[in-house]
Parts: structure tokens; C-alpha cells; sequence
């Protein structure tokens, strides 16, 4: 997982993600990936859906693929 989050943040590409959370909920996000943590634990990101900046832990991510870009046009 840690190869395609490094692929994605080195172009900048906004991704598409399924993200298990603390209570064991699953979401999507889409998110444009901000910083990896040296030890791959962590993601900064921002969040589309929250509108706002979140940190995510990258062993409860569980899929990701590219995004349409939500900025453009």
C-alpha cells in the first residue's frame, strides 16, 4: 500500500479511498495525500469530504485508486 500512496503523492494525484476507522466503520474519501510519515504509519491529507485537513493511519486503508480531480472546472 505504502508504494501506491508514495506513487500518488509524488504526482500529486488526488486518490479515491476505503478507510476503516477507530470504530471499525468504513468509509471513502477521496483525498489529495499532503505527507508520509518517514515510518509509513501516517498520511496527512486533505480531505474532500470533510472539507478540512486529517490524518490517517495507512494500515486502515484498504483500497485506494485515482480520483477525477474535484478542483477542476
Amino acid at each position: 500500500m505504502i508504494r501506491e500512496l508514495n506513487k500518488y503523492w509524488r504526482r500529486q494525484q488526488i486518490i479515491e479511498m476505503i478507510y476503516l476507522d477507530k470504530n471499525g466503520e468504513t468509509s471513502r474519501r477521496v483525498v489529495r495525500i499532503l505527507e508520509l510519515d518517514a515510518m509509513g504509519q501516517r498520511m496527512k491529507a486533505y480531505c474532500y469530504a470533510r472539507n478540512a485537513y486529517r490524518v490517517f493511519a495507512v494500515a486502515n486503508i484498504l483500497a485506494v485508486a485515482p480520483a477525477e480531480d474535484l478542483t477542476a472546472g
